[in-house]
């Protein structure tokens, strides 16, 4: 791989079936913010979901993958790109785990939760709050009812794909006395599978060790 390839994929497509050949299992990160329409600072560490999108569709198609590594530590970012990664992990037929490592905060939450199984370290932090954006909003109810459809996706999509309510996220997106200057809610790995979003504890063996055991059929691989 080039180095211009990793500045920009972190992998590349012929990676995807070279990568794989040996161990069958395919990884994929999620880093820094997620970028969708509009492009970052190039001082931002970001994910680029017109990147992902392909790697994901190769990773589907591929003889050689027998599985995939999702591993998270994003800070969120543009809700609608985060969303459609989470909903084709969501919809992959490959065996699939997501670890959570550092934080998989905002929009992040529905891509940790997309994999058939997940897992986050102990220190990790996972951060539930409403739908925002920046720049320019128009005063109408129009607007209003847009950012509540949008909120009511994510939290659909979020309790199709783990243990926890819908009572209880929308009770953690609302918290008005943990964040400083927002509401919501930081949960830490014990936390977040306390609650039923994350599946269990566990690192990087123990994430290997399950998807593993998924590829060899050891393990039903099913979703939520």
């Amino acid at each position: 791989m080039s180095e211009k390839e990793v500045k920009e994929f972190g992998t590349n497509l012929e990676n995807v079936k070279e990568g794989s050949k040996e161990s069958g299992i395919q990884v994929l990160t999620i880093i820094g913010q997620i970028e969708g329409h509009y492009t970052l600072d190039q001082n931002q560490k970001t994910t680029k979901y017109e990147h992902i999108i392909p790697l994901l569709v190769a990773m589907e198609q591929s003889d050689d993958v027998k599985g995939i590594l999702i591993i998270l530590n994003t800070m969120g970012g543009d809700v609608e790109a985060g969303l459609g990664i989470a909903e084709l992990i969501a919809s992959m037929k490959k065996p699939t785990v997501s670890l959570v490592i550092g934080g998989s905060h905002s929009i992040g939450v529905p891509i940790a939760v997309a994999a058939k199984r997940s897992f986050i370290v102990p220190s990790a932090t996972m951060t539930i709050h409403p739908v925002r954006v920046n720049g320019l909003v128009v005063g109408a109810p129009q607007t209003y009812n847009y950012f509540a459809d949008m909120q009511k996706r994510i939290v659909g999509f979020i309790c199709r794909h783990s243990h926890a309510s819908e009572q209880a996220i929308n009770e953690m997106m609302m918290r008005p006395d943990m964040l400083a200057t927002d509401v919501g809610t930081v949960l830490e790995g014990r936390e977040a599978v306390d609650c039923g979003l994350i599946d269990q504890i566990g690192g990087l063996s123990e994430a290997l060790k399950y998807l593993n055991k998924m590829t060899k059929g050891q393990i039903e691989s099913e979703p939520h």
